[in-house]
C-alpha cells in the first residue's frame, strides 16, 4: 500500500473515479462487481494502490466506458516501478514540484504563457539562481541549490532524441526585465534566440502594444496527454502549485492559451523583438 502516491498515480486513480461515477455507480457497487472489494477500489481511486492492465480494461467493461483510446491511454499511465530522476528530490523539495518533472516527462506536447518571467524551461542557469534569490519565502543556499538542479534538469525534456513539442508565449515585459542585471538578461535572451531555433521549439511574444488580451496577468502551462481527457494544466501561484484536470478546466485554459496565442507575433517577428531588445540593453 502506498503512503505518497505520485501525482501521475493520483491521475490514473482519478480517471479511474471519473469512469465509475459517470456510470451511476457508488464505490461500493463497483466492488462488488469485483467480487466484493469495494476497499480495492477505494484505493486503486486514492492512488494508495496498484492496478494492473487488465484490471483497468475489466473495470472499464464494468463502466460500460466504450471509449478504448482513453481507456488504453488510462493503461498507459500504469507505472514500470522505474523510478523518474526526479524520485532524488524527494525529501528535498515539494512534492508538487516532482509530480511536475514527471508530468513534463510524460507530456506529448507542453504550451507555456507567462507574462513577468522567462518560463522554467528556457531559464539559463544565472537567471534562475536570480529567480530563486528573489523568492517571496526567503530560501537558504542549499534549498536553492536543490531548485535550480532539479529546474535544469528539467529542460532534459527539451534534448535528446525524441525531445518534446513546446510553445513559449512570452510577454514582452518579461524580455525586458533585467532580472541578475544586463549580462544575465542579454546571455538570456540570446539563449531564448538559440532555443528558438530548434525545431520542436515555438517562441512567440505577445508586445506592450497589444494592451489587455484574454488571460492576461496570469501564466499558464498545459500539458497535453495521449487522449485529451488526460490533458493537464499546471498553475504556479503564490500560495502553491495547483494541478487541473476537469474537462470543463482543460476546455477553458486550452481555449484561452489559443486566444494568448492569436494576438502573440509570429516566431519570426519575436526573433526580430528579442535582437531589438537585446541592441538595447
Amino acid at each position: 500500500m502506498r503512503t505518497n502516491p505520485t501525482g501521475r498515480q493520483l491521475r490514473l486513480g482519478a480517471e479511474l473515479r471519473k469512469l465509475r461515477e459517470r456510470a451511476g455507480l457508488t464505490a461500493t457497487e463497483a466492488g462488488q462487481l469485483l467480487g466484493g472489494k469495494q476497499a480495492l477500489i477505494s484505493n486503486i481511486e486514492a492512488g494508495r494502490a496498484g492496478v494492473s492492465a487488465e484490471r483497468v480494461r475489466t473495470l472499464a467493461r464494468h463502466y460500460d466506458c466504450s471509449d478504448k483510446p482513453l481507456v488504453e491511454a488510462i493503461v498507459g499511465m500504469i507505472g514500470d516501478r522505474k523510478r523518474g530522476w526526479w524520485e532524488q528530490y524527494r525529501e528535498l523539495l515539494p512534492s508538487q514540484l516532482l509530480d511536475l518533472a514527471e508530468l513534463e516527462h510524460h507530456a506529448q506536447e507542453v504550451r507555456d504563457a507567462t507574462t513577468a518571467r522567462i518560463p522554467g524551461l528556457l531559464q539559463t542557469r544565472e537567471y534562475a539562481l536570480e529567480i530563486f534569490r528573489q523568492a517571496v519565502t526567503e530560501l537558504s543556499p542549499p534549498e536553492i541549490e536543490h531548485r535550480l538542479s532539479f529546474r535544469m534538469k528539467r529542460q532534459a525534456v527539451l534534448y535528446g532524441e525524441n525531445p518534446t513539442p513546446y510553445e513559449a508565449i512570452v510577454h514582452e515585459a518579461a524580455l525586458r526585465m533585467k532580472v541578475g542585471g544586463p549580462t544575465v538578461a542579454r546571455e538570456q535572451l540570446q539563449y531564448l534566440l538559440d532555443m528558438s531555433e530548434r525545431e520542436h521549439i515555438t517562441l512567440r511574444t505577445i508586445t506592450f502594444d497589444v494592451g489587455a488580451y484574454p488571460g492576461s496577468g496570469q501564466s499558464i502551462y498545459y500539458a497535453r496527454g495521449p487522449v485529451p481527457q488526460l490533458d493537464t494544466v499546471h498553475l504556479d501561484q503564490s500560495h502553491g502549485i495547483a494541478f487541473l484536470d476537469a474537462e470543463a478546466q482543460l476546455h477553458k485554459y486550452r481555449t484561452l492559451i489559443d486566444r494568448i496565442e492569436a494576438v502573440a507575433l509570429s516566431p519570426g517577428k519575436t526573433r526580430d523583438l528579442i535582437h531589438h531588445v537585446m541592441r538595447e540593453l
